[in-house]
Formats: C-alpha cells, structure tokens, sequence
C-alpha cells in the first residue's frame, strides 16, 4: 500500500478536521470538519491511510526507532542517546527525561503520544465511514477490518509498553477523553484480542497490486499471536498457565496453516531479505512501507547504520552467535580465541560488521569506520562488502520497508508457545530447524528437554532477529532482563564502555510519560517511578 495512491491533501485536511472535534459550532468553508469530510469513498480511503501513516511516527517505526530498539539491550549500544534508549538501557529513564541526537523527545513520551494518535484516527474513521454515501460495501467492511487491526496494534504497543492505559473505541472528545482513568492491561488485551479477531474474520489472506502492504488476515493473526505469547510469558504469567500458552501457540499455527493460501515462507537469502529489491515477498506479514521515489519519504536506516552508529553492536552480540558447527565457543574446535569473529553462525556475517571485514570496498579496523564499539550493522542497510557510490547522508531517504511481523517471527513464536504447553514435540523441532536451514546451520537432533529446547529457541531468536528491535520485548517477557542488563558491556577488544542497570522492580515497565499526567492527573503512575 504505497502512500502515493492517496491525496496527502485530504490526510492534511483530516489532521485538521480531528484536530477541531468538539471546538467549532460553526462549519467553515475553508477547510474539512468531521462532519463534511466523510462524504465520498477517496476521502475515506485518506482517512485510513492517515491511520496507517502513524506507523511512521517516529515514536512508532520511523527515522531509525526500531533499530535503536536493540541498544536498550545486550546487543548494542547507543552512544548519543538518541530517543532516549541509551537512559533506558542504563536504568536511569523517567517519566520526565527525554532524549539526545537526532530525535530530541523521548520514545517514552512519544510512543504513548504516537499510538493516541493512531487509536485516534481509527477510531474517527470507525465511527464516520457508515455514513459515506454510495460506497462499495465490500470495500467498506475491508476498511473497517484495517482500522480494527490498527487500532488493536496500537493498543498493543500500549500494553506492551506500558501496561494498562485508558481504554478509548468512540471518536475522539477532547472533554472526556482527557479525564480517563487507566483501563487494566488485561482489559487492554481482551479489547486487541476481539479487535484482531474481527479483523481477521474480515481481511483477505493476501492483496495484489497497489494494495500490498496493507494489514491482512495472516497479519491480525500473527499479531495476536504476539500478544498471547506476551501474555502467556514469564512476566505475565508466573503461574505457568499452560492454557495461556496452548492459546499462543493456536494462534501462530493458525498462520501456518494458512501458509498456501497466503504465500508466505522463508525468503531463500537472509542478507538480500533485509534489501529494497526483496521487500514485500513471501517472508512478509506485515511491514512498513517506505518508497522515496514515489512519496520523498522513508526511514534513515541507512544513515544510523553507515554514518551515525547509534545502533552499535557489542561484543556480547558477536559472542551470542553459535560457531557454524552448531557448538558454543566454549566447546567447538573451530573456536579461536585469538579472532573470536572466524567461523560463527553464518547470520553473524550477514548481520554485523567487524574489525577485519570489508565494508563498502574497504578493510575495517577497530576504529574505523565504527569507532564507538568497532562493530557496524549491514542489516536494514544498501551496504555490505561491495563498493557503493551511492551514500546516503540525509535523514529519512532509505527505502527499505521494515518488517514489524516476518514469517520467522511466527514459526518461533510457535515454537516457543508449543514446546511450553506440551513440549518439544516433532512440530517444534521443524519450526525451529527450518530456520535454522535457510541459515545454513546443523538442525537440532531429537532428544531435547523442555528447558533445553527453550533454551534453543531463545538462543535462535536472538540471533535470528538480531539488530531488529525484537530482542527488548523477548528479555522482558521472559524476566531475564534483570539478569542480562546488570553489568558492564564491552567493545569489540573487550574493553568495558560503561555499566548498565537494570531494576526488577521498577523497569519491566514504562512510565507513563510526565506531559501526559499533567493533562490527565487521573493517570496513575507505574510503580517505583
């Protein structure tokens, strides 16, 4: 669904009319209001595209916020604070402080504003588009799915991040909506829970044309897949219900089984995955799209990876990769202690950049040209060994979509769900070791325990989504994160940069951002913040 099918005239002219709700008794001729907007199908259609265009936010998935997702964990390092992850990682973040660098707010303040927004923008669209006149059923109900599944995803997010947040499904009313109490995070669930499953009920298993990137029944499905094994995890689920955990992995089989019709699979390369010329193939479900030579407009992926850096991997990361015999360095003959870099996992290769690898036709060094930790990502990037004459050196000019939700994802998730609800039968290993495959590791033999196997998976998902965002949520779901973010993280000679903190008691959760509880002082705040 690239952004140039629809006239930015009309998003503009929306912004406003919602902008207005609750503040005109008059209608003015110079501008929309919500009460002439919804007057025509193409207008319609600009309002949900404005609901799809919050994904961009850059509280959400724009300039480079997924990538510095991965420096508020063990992975990597944010040296300027950008959006404030690096205070995240150092457990000194707030419910006041932002961020440095290239985005001056916090991701903190802005996620909770961005996701409003979105929930916003759906919901006007939910509540006016009935009254569109002679519109196409068919396309009215497939619109109203895509706003569902909106809105369910950021109310995910919010969940997620926060906890419980105000439960908000009418258009918005300045005078009420700013006075609401907290819903629970269970009642935030349930509601993405129904809003998924009415979209899914609703939405093709694939789209064609220049309707390609917009939300799917395969993507509802993953996304509650994601939820459920948010909820059945360790952090909130102490208990180990394991009927929270046969519900998730229900979930991510439903996606499975629907493979066929949907197209979807592993793509068959897994650097050229991440590349402009393979977006939008059968490893995707659900992603963002960025096309600068129709819009002017995409994320700075390029530029964080090659110039800036804010997203520099550590020494962990590299360690975190299996050597390509499938053994850890501990206990392979191909280790080499001398050059810890040789003979890894072969994603590491396509993922990082070390001191000794070529990059854009030249030898690094442990300075140069990453000199923060002396590593550099290729992933989400155009560049890699070769000689590339075309650098990027401005903000928002990347065009490579990013995948919120691949395939990858799902057959994990699964695995993960299915081998805590009943184990690790045959259905896991052939998640896992399909993975593993087009990695072109050793497949796992029979003979795991359940502790093994989960071990396994959560080995697979970091370096399988390494650099990608995931990696914060999975650390914080499974309460490891007081263990793995409590010390000192190091650059590519071993040498310490700085200590971390992680409080168990305080930093599962976000705030809620100070600016919104002076608006609404009936936001009561996360505990020990």
């Amino acid at each position: 669904m690239k952004k140039n099918h629809f006239s930015y005239i009309l998003l503009i002219a929306l912004f406003i009319a919602s902008g207005c709700t609750g503040l005109l008794d008059v209608k003015p001729n110079d501008r929309y209001t919500p009460e002439t907007f919804w007057d025509s199908e193409k207008k319609a259609m600009a309002g949900l595209t404005a609901c799809y265009d919050v994904l961009t936010a850059n509280g959400i998935y724009g300039y480079a916020t997924p990538l510095w997702e991965e420096t508020a964990t063990p992975n990597a390092y944010n040296y300027d604070n950008s959006a404030g992850f690096n205070l995240i990682a150092l457990g000194t973040h707030s419910a006041t402080n932002a961020g440095t660098g290239n985005i001056v707010s916090g991701i903190i303040a802005l996620r909770w504003e961005n996701c409003y927004a979105g929930i916003g923008r759906c919901n006007e669209l939910l509540a006016n588009i009935d009254n569109v006149p002679q519109m196409n059923e068919d396309l009215k109900n497939r619109m109203k799915a895509e706003a569902k599944f909106l809105r369910g995803f950021f109310y995910s997010l919010l969940a997620t991040y926060y906890g419980g947040a105000p439960l908000i499904l009418t258009k918005p009313n300045l005078e009420t909506d700013g006075k609401l109490p907290r819903n629970s995070r269970e009642e935030v669930v349930a509601q993405v829970i129904k809003d998924l499953d009415e979209a899914a009920g609703a939405l093709p298993p694939k789209y064609t044309g220049n309707d390609i990137g917009r939300a799917t029944k395969g993507a509802a499905l993953a996304l509650k897949a994601r939820v459920l094994l948010f909820e059945a995890s360790p952090l909130n689920n102490p208990a180990n219900n394991v009927a929270k955990w046969s519900a998730a992995a229900a979930a991510a089989k439903a996606v499975i089984d629907m493979a066929g019709t949907a197209g979807y699979g592993l793509f068959p390369n897994y650097r050229q995955l991440f590349m402009p010329a393979n977006e939008n193939k059968q490893e995707t479900v659900f992603d963002v799209q960025y096309t600068i030579s129709q819009t002017g407009y995409g994320s700075s992926f390029d530029l964080i990876n090659r110039q800036y850096n804010t997203n520099a991997p550590l020494r962990g990361m590299v360690e975190g990769y299996l050597m390509k015999d499938g053994l850890p360095a501990s206990q392979s003959p191909s280790f080499d202690p001398t050059n810890i870099h040789l003979n890894r996992d072969p994603r590491m290769y396509q993922t990082l950049v070390y001191p000794g690898d070529t990059y854009i036709g030249a030898v690094t060094t442990p300075t140069s040209p990453f000199k923060q930790t002396g590593y550099g990502v290729k992933k989400y990037s155009i560049y890699d060994k070769e000689p590339n004459s075309n650098l990027i050196n401005q903000a928002g000019r990347s065009e490579i979509n990013y995948m919120v939700i691949r395939y990858a994802d799902v057959l994990l998730m699964y695995a993960e769900a299915q081998n805590e609800a009943v184990g690790p039968d045959a259905s896991v290993y052939n998640a896992v070791d399909t993975i593993r495959k087009r990695a072109g590791m050793p497949v796992y033999v029979t003979g795991l325990t359940q502790a093994e196997m989960r071990a396994a998976i959560r080995q697979e998902r970091r370096v399988e989504f390494a650099m990608e965002g995931f990696y914060y949520n999975d650390i914080r779901r499974w309460k490891t994160a007081e263990t793995v973010m409590n010390g000192a993280i190091y650059n590519s000679q071993g040498a310490a940069i700085v200590t971390r903190t992680f409080d168990a008691a305080r930093d599962y959760w976000w705030p809620i951002p100070h600016t919104q509880r002076e608006l609404n002082p009936n936001l009561e705040q996360n505990p020990n913040y």
